[in-house]
């Protein structure tokens, strides 16, 4: 499974169901570029979650919304509803053992 991008318009709709984890990112961050790989190598091992990323410089109004102070961001969604905020880059071992949590 892919990351998919999530605007500050179809947010809501993308995360609404099941578990998602959405990347709050920047292109000038440089913790997010290292968190990314992460996140796209995770989507291609947990196929049960749906995974997402969202540039918080082109949709701020999401990210106001949610109080996302720092990035990167990871939010962790449960059928709609917020779950987990895990603030600064984590390895792929540390994310997934939480995300199990979720899935399980």
């Amino acid at each position: 499974m892919a990351v998919n991008v999530t605007t500050d318009q179809t947010f809501e709709k993308d995360t609404a169901n099941g578990v998602a984890l959405i990347d709050f990112w920047a292109t000038w961050c440089g913790p997010c570029r290292m968190q990314s790989p992460v996140v796209e190598a995770l989507s291609e091992d947990m196929t049960n979650i749906n995974f997402f990323k969202m540039d918080v410089d082109q949709n701020p109004e999401t990210a106001r919304h949610f109080q996302i102070m720092s990035i990167p961001t990871l939010m962790v969604k449960k059928d709609g509803q917020v779950v987990d905020q895990i603030v600064g880059y984590h390895p792929a071992e540390q994310l997934k053992q939480i995300l199990q949590q979720y899935t399980d």
